[in-house]
Parts: structure tokens; sequence; C-alpha cells
């Protein structure tokens, strides 16, 4: 059995540049890089779950107010770019400060530019990036990636229609694209081409023929498009006629020619002066070469199941194709601002290894649980590294940032954040676990609290309220050992059993969960026969083969 080097299927909490800087990944040891950072539009674009009364996450907003304002933070890393980077970055940071002065859109590319030559670092010379841009910055984003990874090795310009049209559009023309620029390390990349499908419309006028067995197909040429002296040869057909070839000569060999006539393959010409040609048949076509304008990737709609709520969640599908492109199975995916974890569950489908870095707990835990419903047993083993590992570090957490710690709490128990206004008669919830226990296909609700500090049995109390008649079972999860009255209040909600019957193993309908048995292993949330939550759709994944090393 082939053991996996400790430092791939891996998520990593904390900011990338220090990821990247303290050596957990080694030099030259990623196959395929994408990243998806903000895009510098407005103070609120990456927020995780808006409230639907303006108000922003604490947490997403004070990563997007540590990178992206002109600081002594910025102006520190500018002028180690300037005095240590290398030299075309160096030279292209101070032009770019000449041209934009002090600003956040100079301090969005300078934390861009520092990123991006770490990246370039871990990158193996075979490996590609992919960088998903805007119109915001996406041109400042360019000049980067030609001075850290030079022109030469600019791939191509992707555009994705990622979106559809817009009818407010007004004195402009409707913005529906990204657009993602693709570097290579060297000249020698990974590659895998891609093939779309040809439309009916395509078939019906391309592949006007068929033979008697109603198979379709076209006629191609045999002509060779460049002068091969080598290959101009009469060839004596199976119907007695002997045809000359182009003046460039035949597209392939005496031998090849004569197998293709011995498979009926040949498509002779009405007249013995006509040009021979070949049949291509449909069923044998790959496709059509995908080229470089994405149209056939739907964005996320409201009511798909992959959705989550993350305004700048991109389909899966798209992440599938990018990563069968530009790497092998068993290769290493790296996703720097990996968010919601649409890269890593690509990866995992594809029997891709990965690494996903996010500077939020909210999407550590989203990750968690997506990876969690999406594969169950096929799952690869991962680790979570930088999140607390004790009560001593949980407790720094909830001093430090309470949302951070909540979210957390919550992915502890692979439960999902609620992610809406806590108001009314949802007030109080900080999370969902939803699970099936009958046939029904209708999803059962557990809502949960997180309490950071001291409890006791009136918020019990509170949250069985809460609980009423919205949701089959509660869970309050506390850093503090709860009280006797608190366990009593608890019992006395009675049990839950699967499908309202008195079958299978009844569990508690209100439970009282610490964070210290939660570490420990010596606690869990009991469900009756859960499946995953409804949200995320069961993940089919390919046919594996065997792994290679990469």
């Amino acid at each position: 059995m082939r053991m996996e080097p400790d430092w791939v299927n891996q998520l990593y909490f904390g900011d990338n540049l220090d990821i990247l800087r303290r050596g957990y990944i080694p030099d030259a040891s990623v196959d395929l890089i994408y990243l998806d950072p903000p895009f510098n539009s407005n103070a609120t674009y990456n927020v995780l779950f808006k409230e639907k009364d303006g108000t922003d996450s604490v947490a997403q907003v004070k990563g997007f107010e540590d990178f992206w304002h002109w600081d002594m933070g910025a102006e520190a890393t500018y002028r180690e770019l300037v005095s240590d980077g290398p030299p075309r970055v160096s030279q292209l940071m101070q032009a770019l400060r000449q041209f934009l002065g002090s600003n956040d859109m100079m301090a969005y590319l300078t934390m861009m530019a520092i990123r991006l030559v770490e990246l370039r670092r871990v990158l193996k010379s075979t490996g590609s990036i992919y960088l998903h841009c805007d119109d915001v910055a996406g041109h400042y984003l360019k000049l980067l990636m030609d001075a850290v990874f030079g022109p030469r090795l600019f791939l191509n310009e992707i555009i994705w229609k990622r979106t559809f049209s817009h009818g407010n559009v007004g004195r402009n023309y409707g913005a529906i694209y990204d657009y993602l620029l693709v570097y290579t390390k060297s000249a020698t990349y990974t590659w895998n081409q891609v093939y779309t499908p040809f439309s009916e419309e395509y078939i019906e006028r391309t592949f006007k023929h068929q033979d008697p067995d109603g198979r379709r197909w076209q006629s191609v040429t045999l002509r060779n498009p460049g002068e091969r002296p080598n290959l101009r040869y009469p060839y004596k057909a199976s119907n007695g006629v002997t045809y000359q070839p182009h003046r460039n000569g035949w597209v392939c060999n005496i031998e090849r020619l004569r197998q293709y006539d011995r498979e009926g393959r040949l498509h002779f010409p009405e007249t013995p002066e006509g040009a021979l040609r070949l049949k291509m048949y449909l069923d044998e076509s790959s496709g059509i070469r995908l080229q470089n304008i994405w149209d056939d990737i739907p964005p996320i709609g409201s009511q798909a199941s992959e959705r989550l709520g993350y305004p700048t969640q991109k389909p899966q599908a798209l992440l599938e194709r990018i990563i069968g492109a530009s790497s092998n199975e068993g290769g290493v995916v790296l996703d720097p601002f990996c968010g919601c974890g649409t890269t890593v569950a690509a990866a995992e489908k594809l029997h891709r290894r990965w690494i996903g870095i996010d500077i939020t707990h909210l999407a550590i835990a989203l990750m968690k649980h997506r990876l969690h419903t999406a594969f169950e047993g096929e799952l690869s083993e991962f680790r979570v590294i930088g999140e607390p590992q004790d009560l001593a570090s949980a407790r720094r957490l909830a001093e430090e940032n309470r949302h951070q710690f909540e979210y957390w709490a919550l992915g502890l128990v692979d439960a999902r954040p609620a992610g809406e206004p806590r108001k009314g008669a949802d007030r109080g919830i900080d999370g969902n676990r939803y699970f099936f226990d009958d046939n029904s296909g209708k999803a059962k609700r557990c809502i949960l609290q997180v309490k950071s500090g001291k409890v006791e049995a009136s918020h019990i109390r509170d949250l069985k309220g809460v609980m009423g008649d919205r949701a089959e079972m509660a869970a309050l999860i506390t850093l503090e050992p709860p009280t006797h009255p608190m366990r009593t209040e608890a019992a006395e909600a009675g049990f839950y059993h699967a499908g309202g019957l008195n079958l299978g193993k009844p569990v508690p309908r209100v439970q009282i969960l610490t964070i210290g048995g939660l570490l420990s292993k010596a606690e869990r949330l009991e469900l009756p026969q859960a499946h995953g939550e409804a949200t995320f759709k069961r993940a089919p994944r390919q046919r594996k083969a065997k792994r290679g090393s990469s």
C-alpha cells in the first residue's frame, strides 16, 4: 500500500502566505494551482453568507481589510518585493506604484504579487496555474503573471460565461463573463486534451453520409498538409482504380492506406481522376477540441444542490474541466483561496491529491462537511492544520474571535452554519445538521447552538423553545462544562425515534456536547440513521485507475 506524504490531502486554516512560507508544502511539488482571489471589486464582494439586512460577516471583512488597504503591512511587503523579489517583479511593482500611487488597488496587487512568487516556487516544472479574474483588476494581474512566470509561458486566456444576459444594462454592455489566465512553469507541461460534444446541427451538417448499417461519417482529405516527397506514390485501391496523390503526398504511408482499404474506410470518388478520401465515423470522433471560450458550463442556479451561499462560488464542473486538462490521477492540486472547497471536492472526485487553504473557520467547516457528505465512505483520509487541538487553544480562539470559534465548533459535528439572520422564531440557531431516517426523501432537521461562555439551564429551555415544531432535534455545543440542571432539562425532552416509530435505537432529542468531549472523540452528535445533509449532492466518483506517483 502506497503511503501518502503528510503534506497532501490537507486543509489549512490561516493566511496562505504564511502557510506557503512555513514550508508545509515542499518546493516544486504541486502539479496544478487554481486560485480565485477576491477581485478587489468593493468592500463587500467576498462576504460569506451576507445578511439580508446588508450587514457583513465579521471574519471575512477583517480578512479583506487586512490585505486590501494600503497600510504599514502593504508598505513593508512592497519594499520586500522591490528589494528581494525577482528582478522583473521588482521592476513591475515600482512601475505600478508610480502609476497607481499608494491606494487600495496597489495594496491588492502587492498582496497578490508576493503570493504568486511563492506559488511559483511550489509548482512543479510540469505544472500549470489558473488565475481566475474579472475586469476589475485582471489587466494588472496579467502583468503580474508575466513578471512572475514569464510572458513566454502564458498559455491561454480563457473566457468563461459566468452568468446570463442582464436586463438592467443601461449605457454600457452587460458584463457576463470572467476569465482565467493560464500559465505554465516550463514549456513541458501536463496536458490532457479536452473535447466538447458535437451539436445536433453540426452532426447533421458534417456527418451527412451513412453506411448501410446506419453508421454516420464524413469524408476527410488524405492530402498531407505539408510537402512529403516520400509519401508521393500511386495507390491501386480495392475497386481496381489507381489513384494519384496530391503534390504534397498522402497523409500516411502505403501500409496504413492498405489497412484503411481493408477496413472499408476509403471514400472512392465518382471518377478515377477524383481525390481519394477517408471516412471519419461519428462514433469514433472525440468531439470538438475545446477552445478558449467556455459557454457550456452554466452558473450555479438558485436551486442547485451544490449552492452553498458563497457569492463567488464556482460550478464544480468548471474545476473538473481544469483539473482533468492540466493534471493526472495522483497529482497534487492546490487552491490557496479555497473558500467553500469546490476545487478540493473536484480534485477528490477525480482522484487527485489536494491542498486547500483559507483564512476563515467558516470555510474550513463548510469544506469538511461538504467532503464528508459528498463522498461518504469513499473519502480519502485528510487532516485540518491550524485548528484548535485542545481546550486551551479552543479558549484562545473564542477570546480572539467568537464568530470563528462558532464556525469551528459547528465543524466538529459536521454541521453547516445557519448563514441566515437569526431573528424571530429562529433566533439563537447557529447551525443545522440534516438527516434522513425514512424513505420519504424529506430531510429532518437538528438545530445547533454554540456557547463559549458560562452556561445554565435557561439556555437549554430557550433552545427547546426555538426547536418547537421547526426541528426534530437540537444540540448545544459548549466550551464550559454543563451543569446538572442543564442535563436534567435536556433529558425532559425525551427521545427521538427514527421515522417516528419505535424501531431502532432512539436518540436523545436534545443533546449537550462539550468541546473537550468532541476533541477527545468521547462525545459525538447522535442522529438516527443519518445519511448526510440534503444540501450536498452525492458525488459520483470516476472509476478509479491505479494512482501513479507524482
